[in-house]
């Protein structure tokens, strides 16, 4: 068994040490103070521009008015899920006269602002893609040093909620520049603009190139690491970076200020129903943006009990917004992931990288370094209350290959009395709507 970083501490001790260590700025625009919750086109429709011949995944304005319709009708909204956000190539090949970024107009016949307008009559947020350099990644129109005012205020004026501001074209000496520059100009519209960042991405997601203390300062998120992709393999491989690397990236986030793994994949093609799991609950200890890219007019019941889970996306807004880190990873393949919660709570999930079989893991509170006392723990998967235990109790946990067991721990004492944690009106309302 190897213990991880500070896994020796109490958990008092931890929470107070990560707290401390989150005291870093944030950007100053009062947004995000929870991970931000929605939809984004990317992984799941790409660059497909072809109208004509797939009029209904092409990259256009119908997709997202389909997009805001089933997050308004399917429950989604509800639950936190309320952002609507465009990426590449959505705009025309050419800027307007003025010099301003205009969308394709054969895609988006009606423009942004009335995008923008359809998306907020459904009580919901637009986003918008644009990228510090010559092109975006698709080669679109790129916003450089002496375009980042006008363009900032052109989102403003279309009534954008946030911008993912990608850094294809760019080097690291502008990137240096054009950030920072482009968090004042947003700031500076007097509109309230989310601001994702994939500057850290670019200079390989860690110190000494990437300086998470001024990122903190200028955004609200983040892309630390290459894009995911539809497979397993992807999946784990941005999971183990985060995690390999979490005594540098877990300071870094907090309220207003969250490293971003990338989209959720669930509900596409390359996730078994165990795996899809995985990716929510390693999210949601990682205290992650939860963008879905998928088919929300397609998307199969199971896949949507997953991201619709009530007590996945409290522990993932839990609004101390301390991330969670890796505390063990055993010879068998089982890993055991913590996150420290409001009110003495805290998250444990028990993942396995086997590929032979439920694998029966035993342990106890105790030898993950809790605090003495009794304990209730509600298994979040199987919606299910468990009977209280002590903390030197031991349990055995069943873990499906490349599954995961999530249990959102409890001091008995801070047990409410019905057990109905995520239930009702006791789903706390996300702070990012």
């Amino acid at each position: 068994m190897k213990a991880e970083g500070i896994a020796g501490m109490t958990p008092a001790l931890v929470i107070l040490v990560l707290a401390l260590s989150t005291g870093t700025l944030a950007l100053d625009n009062g947004l995000m103070r929870t991970p931000p919750m929605g939809w984004l086109a990317w992984e799941r429709f790409r660059c497909d521009i072809d109208c004509d011949h797939d009029p209904k995944n092409c990259i256009s304005e119908n997709l997202f008015m389909d997009m805001a319709d089933r997050l308004a009708e399917d429950g989604w909204r509800e639950l936190g899920y309320v952002y609507v956000n465009i990426d590449d190539c959505w705009s025309s090949m050419e800027r307007d006269a003025n010099g301003r970024l205009q969308a394709d107009p054969k895609r988006f016949p009606n423009g942004i602002p009335h995008l923008a307008r359809y998306v907020h009559d459904r009580g919901l947020k637009l986003g918008i893609y644009g990228d510090f350099g010559t092109h975006t990644c698709g080669g679109y129109p790129g916003t450089t040093l002496d375009k980042i005012q006008t363009d900032a205020q052109t989102f403003a004026d279309w009534g954008i909620d946030m911008l993912k501001l990608d850094g294809c074209y760019s080097n690291a000496t502008e990137q240096e520049k054009g950030y920072p520059l482009m968090s004042q100009a947003l700031n500076a519209t007097g509109r309230p603009i989310g601001y994702s960042c994939s500057w850290p991405a670019y200079q390989g997601g860690l110190p000494p190139k990437v300086n998470y203390t001024q990122l903190g300062e200028i955004c609200n998120l983040w892309r630390n690491y290459g894009d995911i992709q539809d497979s397993w393999s992807s999946v784990l491989n941005i999971a183990d970076w985060f995690f390999t690397n979490q005594d540098i990236l877990q300071p870094a986030a907090g309220p207003g200020r969250w490293n971003d793994p990338d989209m959720l994949v669930i509900g596409d093609f390359g996730l078994s129903f165990d795996q899809s799991q995985t990716q929510m609950a390693l999210w949601a200890i990682m205290a992650a943006p939860l963008f879905m890219s998928n088919d929300l007019r397609s998307i199969d019941a199971r896949s949507r009990t997953i991201l619709q889970n009530k007590g996945l996306i409290y522990i993932n807004q839990d609004p101390l917004g301390i991330q969670g880190r890796r505390l063990i990873k055993e010879q068998s393949g089982v890993e055991v992931f913590w996150r420290p919660l409001s009110n003495d709570a805290s998250a444990l999930v028990f993942f396995s990288r086997r590929e032979d079989m439920p694998y029966r893991y035993q342990t106890s509170l105790k030898k993950l370094n809790y605090t003495a006392g009794v304990y209730q723990a509600y298994d979040v998967y199987q919606e299910k209350l468990l009977p209280a235990f002590k903390d030197s109790t031991d349990f055995v946990v069943s873990i499906n290959p490349s599954g995961v067991v999530m249990w959102f721990v409890v001091p008995t004492k801070q047990m409410m009395g019905d057990g109905k944690l995520f239930g009702g009106d006791r789903l706390a309302k996300p702070t990012h709507l």
